[in-house]
């Protein structure tokens, strides 16, 4: 969809009662405003209200303005073009089996395992190729598997044939280049060189300078409810080879076999445990980001949880009620209600962690959040009713460690670690 231009008018300074405002000289000879223009401009006291700063600089707005329209689009296209293609794709197939293998990943409902496939890896090469070249590569089913979720409740995987997650991680390797550098920098999630660290670490910054308060969103069943025909028409604006447009497309329909061996068809979502969701997760979440950028939002995201800060609650309240109407209208996804709230980062869980500001000093803390916290005191109290022998074995050689590296480190090096996190 095509991003709507800002228009640089001023933003408001401080509270003040409503009033009719002057009619605004246009720059463009009398051009025609759009209804999305329209409905942005009446809100745009709401959508600022934390940074109530004063006039925008309409010289640097036009700068960024120009600067955007100076981008040889059509060399852009050029390059998309050379780069996305299907004999691309096939050429990654050797690299993709060897990144799935890495991984170590359990079979999907062919039950074939990774050792299986690669006894005979030269002949399922070939054949994947030549199904992918020709465009009759067809996906197998996905098998579906259910996790407990540390907030409660369970999160479902969906868990490819080993030839299938070559397949996506060779898609994702052509792809990735393509769109990696053009995200967000305020996004996190699935990225290279990026973690739940470095957003901690902005988000930590955000509260030194200031914004205090926190607009917690919380996007129920992400994954489950990504509109298929939205993602491939964002998909279809870099890539120009109808070919892989196609398998992606039939990745996103595979059927998903149930626990109970019931089959069903997938209308939306981008099913978790492929190699191909956290791009696809990106790709969708990337409108959200620059949607933002926009209405000029210091925010972080990390996959689909998304804070905003701002510097009181009103202002947060304001923001919440906008940003809410445009994820759930325009990107076609929906807030769980009961999850999101504006509040003090010290209430609130994000990718782990809490952030509270020290009360003598000022300085910022990363603190884990209550519910890791809860749950690192579950498993504590899990080892300790195992029998005393048992439980030193266990402790002693590793296999079950109570948190991941990062959590001890990132808390006492204040988000200095490169370990990884769970949310």
């Amino acid at each position: 969809m095509t991003r709507q231009k800002s228009d640089c008018r001023i933003k408001p300074q401080g509270d003040r009662k409503a009033a009719v405002t002057a009619p605004v000289e246009r720059e463009r000879g009398g051009e025609a405003t759009t209804v999305e223009q329209q409905a942005w401009q009446l809100g745009l006291s709401f959508e600022t209200a934390e940074n109530p700063k004063g006039p925008v600089d309409r010289a640097a707005c036009h700068r960024r303005d120009a600067a955007t329209l100076a981008v040889p689009k059509s060399k852009s296209k050029e390059e998309t073009a050379t780069l996305a293609t299907m004999e691309e794709v096939t050429r990654q197939l050797a690299l993709a089996f060897q990144k799935v293998a890495s991984n170590r990943g359990a079979p999907g409902p062919d039950r074939q395992s990774i050792d299986q496939v690669r006894e005979h890896l030269d002949e399922v090469l070939t054949e994947l190729a030549d199904a992918l070249l020709t465009g009759t590569y067809e996906p197998g089913n996905i098998r579906r598997v259910w996790i407990p979720k540390a907030s409660g409740g369970q999160r479902g995987l969906g868990i490819p044939n080993v030839v299938d997650r070559v397949a996506q991680e060779a898609v994702r390797q052509v792809l990735e280049p393509l769109y990696e550098p053009k995200f967000h920098t305020s996004s996190h999630g699935f990225r290279p060189g990026r973690s739940c660290h470095t957003a901690i670490a902005q988000a930590r910054e955000y509260l030194d300078d200031g914004y205090e308060w926190v607009v917690d969103l919380d996007l129920e069943k992400f994954f489950d409810r990504v509109n298929h025909q939205r993602l491939m028409a964002r998909l279809a604006e870099r890539v120009s080879d109808k070919r892989v447009l196609e398998v992606i497309g039939k990745m996103l329909k595979a059927q998903v076999v149930m626990p109970d061996g019931v089959v069903v068809s997938t209308e939306e979502g981008v099913p978790q445990g492929g190699p191909l969701s956290p791009l696809l997760s990106n790709i969708v979440l990337d409108e959200l980001d620059w949607e933002l950028e926009e209405r000029g939002h210091r925010f972080v995201r990390y996959a689909d949880d998304c804070n905003i800060y701002v510097r009181s609650e009103r202002a947060g309240q304001r923001v919440m009620a906008s940003i809410v109407s445009f994820i759930e209208r325009r990107l076609r996804l929906k807030v769980n209600a009961s999850k999101s709230a504006v509040g003090r980062p010290e209430e609130r869980h994000f990718v782990g962690f809490r952030l509270r500001r020290e009360p003598l000093d000022g300085e910022v803390e990363v603190l884990l959040s209550q519910r890791s916290q809860d749950r690192i005191d579950e498993r504590v109290r899990e080892l300790t009713r195992e029998p005393g022998e048992t439980r030193f074995a266990r402790a002693s050689s590793g296999s079950t460690p109570i948190c991941s590296d990062g959590w001890a480190s990132s808390v006492s090096a204040r988000t200095e670690s490169n370990g990884r996190c769970r949310s």
